[in-house]
């Protein structure tokens, strides 16, 4: 039976839950929505499911109404999830169980903090209440440092994941200037380059790294990344290159995923928890070139909840997107959605926010754009770093000294 169209405002208890990878500001929406939903009459009670769809069928509640708005405020500062989070696609019988408990603790709006697969778990909640006649407010809040959530230009969580890549490779660059070699980090990007192409920002002085990018948009042809690394290495004696976990061959398959089977229940190969290919990248350097010193690091999930690394516009657009999720819910709950975030044309930097239907961000993701990406596939263009500065903002200034030489004696 459809779900008919009421236009009186719904009135019940509201559900809220984290889901997928953790970020620095996830819980900016988190709280965004719990102290919106505090100013809404329809909304009587703000129950937070812990870790996921498993904490509703679990009725794994705690009541986040009762808390006080310090703690909320301490709570939105620090990063990861606080709820908890969880991998888990719902199976319809799942979905039948999630609406007995709804219906015990008399839930009609449920929000859901994620990425494009917590989206697609939204949506399959929203419709399977369709189907069984159960009238539910069911909302996405955009999360995601990987970046790749369709309709939105960038996703909250990415603005500080960039942040804290950048800030990574500034540190490493100082490191390999002082100490010559080849250095080799893995970045985290399934199948988008925006958190690996962010290395770029690093760069203050003309011989700085990452001096190569390699995303997962492109192939990734071993010939030409150790041709790449032999030409950096004899012009700067020194090479340091950003390499997104998701690189793939001429096939489509992603080079990580040869070394491992695990996958999730959104049927996602776990490319991140392993330093497998960033060991076999700095293997081929080692025994195709005649450079010695070849290091390798995986920053894997590092990047996802470093305290102290947090962009200002990342966090304030999280708290925004999570009050505007239950804003329009509470306005317009039937078909349930998703908000994304628009950027403004002009050179000021300006976004706004648009309710859009879950399908469409769920599930599939989308890439970095072809006018991001360099023509030699192996570095980010001026418009990338104009996109991504803003959302990053301003990164520690590194001095160096002008080298005045003193006469030998």
């Amino acid at each position: 039976m459809a779900q008919a169209k009421k236009s009186s405002v719904l009135t019940g208890n509201m559900l809220i839950a984290q889901s997928g990878g953790p970020t620095v500001v996830i819980n900016q929406s988190l709280v965004g929505a719990i102290l919106e939903a505090k100013k809404q009459s329809a909304i009587r009670h703000i129950y937070g499911s812990l870790h996921g769809i498993k904490g509703i069928l679990g009725e794994n509640f705690i009541d986040l109404g009762r808390e006080s708005a310090a703690t909320l405020e301490k709570v939105a500062r620090t990063p990861s999830s606080a709820l908890g989070s969880v991998r888990k696609k719902p199976t319809p019988e799942d979905c039948a169980k999630m609406f007995e408990v709804m219906r015990k603790y008399e839930v009609r709006y449920f929000f859901y903090i994620g990425g494009n697969d917590s989206a697609e778990t939204a949506h399959i909640v929203n419709e399977e209440s369709k189907k069984t006649g159960y009238e539910l407010a069911c909302f996405h809040i955009p999360k995601t440092i990987d970046n790749d959530l369709r309709e939105n230009d960038h996703t909250p969580g990415f603005g500080s994941g960039a942040r804290f890549v950048a800030c990574a490779f500034q540190g490493d660059n100082l490191d390999n200037r002082a100490l010559p070699g080849v250095k080799i980090n893995v970045i985290m990007g399934r199948h988008a380059g925006f958190l690996t192409a962010a290395s770029a920002l690093a760069r203050q002085y003309p011989d700085d790294g990452p001096h190569l990018i390699y995303l997962p948009e492109r192939p990734f042809v071993v010939e030409k990344f150790l041709a790449d690394v032999k030409r950096v290495y004899e012009q700067y004696g020194r090479c340091i290159v950003a390499v997104s976990e998701g690189i793939a061959d001429e096939n489509g398959t992603a080079i990580a995923a040869k070394f491992t089977k695990e996958t999730d229940s959104h049927g996602n190969v776990q490319l991140s928890g392993t330093g497998a290919l960033g060991d076999l990248l700095a293997d081929l350097v080692k025994k195709n070139t005649e450079i010695s010193r070849v290091r390798a690091d995986t920053f894997g999930y590092l990047q996802r909840s470093f305290a102290g690394v947090v962009s200002p516009v990342d966090a304030k657009e999280a708290r925004q997107v999570g009050a505007l999720a239950v804003r329009h819910a509470v306005k317009e709950p039937a078909g349930g959605g998703s908000i994304a975030i628009r950027r403004k044309p002009g050179k000021k930097y300006q976004v706004y926010f648009e309710r859009v239907p879950l399908q469409n961000v769920a599930r599939d993701t989308r890439h970095m754009p072809d006018e991001f990406i360099g023509p030699d596939a192996n570095d980010v263009t001026e418009a990338f770093l104009k996109y991504a500065r803003p959302l990053v903002g301003p990164l520690p200034e590194i001095g160096r000294f002008k080298g005045f030489p003193v006469p030998k004696k």
